[in-house]
């Protein structure tokens, strides 16, 4: 009797561990998978040429909303038929789609049948008018990561500044210098 309760112990004991292990396993691969920013398979089925990743900014004040949503309004109120950015980075460093990237950007005269644009939200003072860049900790660090992942799909691409392009402080900061 005691060797039968001995071996179903041994079972339990192994298929707990067998469990275990694999909990761990399949926890290390999602870790991994929640880390990108992007949906990487969303990145192969683009069907256009990127050569360049520009980087924007809402213009708006610290303290003012700004989701995809309001922005995708503003844009649309504008005449767009969507939102012009491919990426928005909030606040709290969290990217969040826009436009799809199969679809050509709206953001950068010029510019957007071969490029990827990201916008991050704020870029201006409190008073509203002065260029500033008050990105958080998060959305450097977010916009870094993102970049990484853009080049990983389209190579070694250079990052621009909606400044480089057009007579604007857009976005508030050298992003060419910065991420190339």
């Amino acid at each position: 009797m005691e060797s039968t309760y001995n071996r179903k112990w041994a079972i339990l004991l192994v298929a707990g561990i067998a469990t275990t292990v694999t909990g761990i396993i399949a926890y290390r691969k999602y870790k991994t998978q929640i880390m990108n920013l992007v949906d990487m398979t969303k990145l192969a089925l683009v069907g256009r040429t990127i050569n360049k990743i520009i980087v924007h900014c809402t213009a708006t004040r610290p303290s003012q909303a700004c989701t995809v949503e309001l922005i995708d309004k503003w844009h649309r109120e504008r005449g767009f038929d969507c939102i012009g950015y491919h990426y928005v980075i909030y606040r709290d460093g969290s990217v969040h789609e826009g436009r799809p990237l199969s679809k050509v950007g709206a953001h950068c005269t010029g510019q957007n049948s071969d490029s990827i644009g990201i916008s991050y939200c704020v870029g201006v003072a409190e008073d509203g008018k002065t260029p500033q860049d008050n990105r958080t900790d998060a959305q450097k660090q977010a916009l870094k990561q993102l970049i990484k992942e853009l080049r990983q799909a389209y190579g070694d691409i250079p990052v621009y500044g909606h400044r480089d392009f057009a007579n604007k402080a857009c976005p508030s900061f050298d992003a060419k210098k910065e991420y190339n």
